[in-house]
């Protein structure tokens, strides 16, 4: 639905319409609140940039319906090699084993104009969702209840967007940021690479795992995409001019060093600066950042958008309950105080990544292989990718119980109606409580249910035999691998509040602590800015264990 040139209130503003904007914007569009979203560009761009995702960025795509175009758009990443000096192994990223506990593989590649267009498609059937592309933003202010944008179309004509709140999901050159005054931190990375993306006409040429190539001479990296994209990123020296670098021939030049050209035609090059930035400020009253308006990591984990879309799925449902009078508005501060420190130890691990592939020195990269390889062979190496993604380490969680902070597993599970699929599938996003046995759920108090009630909250039993059912406020349902019950028994545990972004609030093994768990939710959602900060459970210190590390 195109935008009027008069002034209306929406509940959020968007400016920018890429992934990370279009999947924001889908998130709140399904839950009826009402937006208005202003993008620069006319269309989408059509050639591969972001080539990877992984299994949380997924899990947020299948939320917004797209779960099934996704699983025939994706191809599995299948690991890495890391190459030293020599050619050998050095380090390895093994694929995690099945059964996944997100529900989908961990990592993998995609083509982002063919998901951009589905999330465009998806977003073009909201009623409550309008749209100004090829508008540019020209200025925004903001008082105690709403947010004022005003947007120029191409032809020349203003736009005046009045929104309750505003978000700003407009890249690297962000104007929202800049109209706020915010400032980027450099995390001290900053390095020219060349990005090549390819089409092979012999799909099974090369073998089907990423391959980093730590060499001094000329680091680079190959990722095999979907079906015949194939793609290489190769960093530029020093001294080497990046527009020049950039010229047909020398891309071709630079790629015949790391293959046999002759299968490949070229879909798109560019030359790109990798940095490592993260904003100093992601809210300002009724306006908040995400993605790479106030973080950019270097690609070197495959993090980058996925981060855009942790963002998007954090803010989404706080902004939600805020604006249905569920939560206080204070509760929008616990998006920048989780998501910024995850951010920084996603950016710190890239970095590493990074210095390993791209060292220069020939003394240092053989000192580099010798280390590598010998925390290779005595198995100190992490060979698995997700590991090094952190859990939330504060915010609105119960940060002392058990798994606080950690992603909630996402069995395969039979629904009541006899079909096979994913949890999430069968629930709102709202908060939800899960248990493995109906037992917990007589756990509630009368005034715990009630509240739960009030707030729209699900009850949910997990069991590995039985009938799946839905009676009595309680959605019971029969899972096909065991995952669920084997987490619920290696971290002895009777019952997860789990949060609609599918972190873990807290657990429990007693009536009493998920009663007062249920009661420190509630008092934590109207609470102000202090309680994400230091979030401390009303719960006695014996009950009290520390969560453990993602799955």
């Amino acid at each position: 639905m195109p935008l009027s040139a008069e002034p209306a209130t929406h509940d959020v503003a968007i400016v920018g319409l890429g992934p990370v904007g279009a999947i924001f914007a889908n998130l709140l569009a399904q839950e009826g609140l009402s937006i208005a979203v202003v993008e620069r560009a006319a269309g989408i761009y059509d050639k591969p940039r972001a080539i990877t995702l992984d299994h949380e960025a997924l899990r947020v795509l299948q939320a917004i319906g797209l779960g099934a175009f996704m699983e025939q758009a994706i191809a599995p990443h299948n690991g890495s090699h890391y190459l030293g000096v020599d050619g050998e192994l050095i380090k390895i990223f093994d694929p995690m084993p099945p059964p996944f506990p997100l529900g989908w593989t961990p990592n993998v590649t995609f083509v982002q104009p063919e998901m951009e267009h589905a999330l465009r498609d998806r977003l073009a059937g909201s009623a409550n969702a309008e749209l100004a592309l090829a508008a540019t933003g020209m200025s925004l202010r903001q008082d105690d209840d709403a947010v004022m944008l005003t947007a120029r179309r191409e032809s020349g004509e203003e736009l005046v967007i009045r929104a309750r709140y505003l978000v700003g999901c407009d890249g690297a050159n962000s104007f929202v940021r800049k109209q706020l005054g915010v400032g980027l931190e450099d995390l001290a990375f900053d390095e020219w690479w060349m990005v090549v993306d390819t089409l092979t006409s012999e799909p099974d040429k090369r073998p089907a795992k990423t391959f980093q190539y730590c060499w001094p001479g000329r680091p680079g990296t190959f990722v095999p995409g979907p079906r015949n994209l194939r793609r290489w990123e190769i960093k530029l020296l020093p001294g080497e001019d990046p527009e020049a670098a950039g010229a047909p021939d020398n891309v071709v030049k630079l790629l015949e060093g790391f293959t046999d050209i002759s299968d490949l035609t070229i879909w798109r090059s560019a030359v790109y600066r990798f940095h490592a930035l993260l904003g100093q400020r992601w809210r300002d009253r009724r306006v908040l950042l995400m993605g790479d308006a106030v973080h950019q990591t270097p690609p070197f984990l495959g993090q980058g958008l996925c981060a855009g879309i942790r963002d998007a799925a954090n803010l989404a449902w706080k902004l939600r309950m805020v604006l249905r009078g569920d939560a206080d508005d204070t509760l929008l501060d616990s998006y920048e105080i989780e998501r910024k420190p995850h951010v920084r130890a996603v950016v710190a691990s890239a970095k590493e990544f990074g210095k390993i592939i791209g060292e220069l020195d020939p003394v240092a990269a053989a000192a580099r292989d010798v280390r590598l390889r010998a925390d290779l062979k005595a198995g100190r190496a992490e060979t698995i990718r997700q590991k090094f993604i952190p859990d939330l380490a504060s915010g609105l969680i119960a940060s002392d119980a058990k798994l606080a902070g950690r992603l909630f597993v996402q069995p395969h599970v039979m629904a009541p109606d006899g079909s096979m699929g994913r949890l999430d599938d069968l629930l709102k996003p709202e908060f939800a409580i899960v248990a493995a046995a109906a037992t917990p759920m007589a756990w509630l108090s009368d005034a715990s249910r009630a509240a739960w009630r009030r707030l729209a909250g699900e009850r949910v039993v997990i069991t590995t035999s039985g009938e799946s059912a839905d009676a009595d406020g309680v959605l019971t349902v029969v899972e096909r691998d065991g995952l669920f019950a084997g987490w619920m028994r290696d971290n002895a545990v009777a019952a997860v509040i789990v949060r609609p972004d599918r972190y873990v609030f807290a657990a429990a093994d007693s009536a009493n602590e998920l009663n007062m768990l249920v009661e420190q939710l509630l008092q934590n959602l109207s609470a102000g800015r202090q309680s994400f900060q230091d979030v401390a459970l009303s719960v006695p210190p014996d009950q009290r264990t520390s969560g453990g590390n993602r799955e």
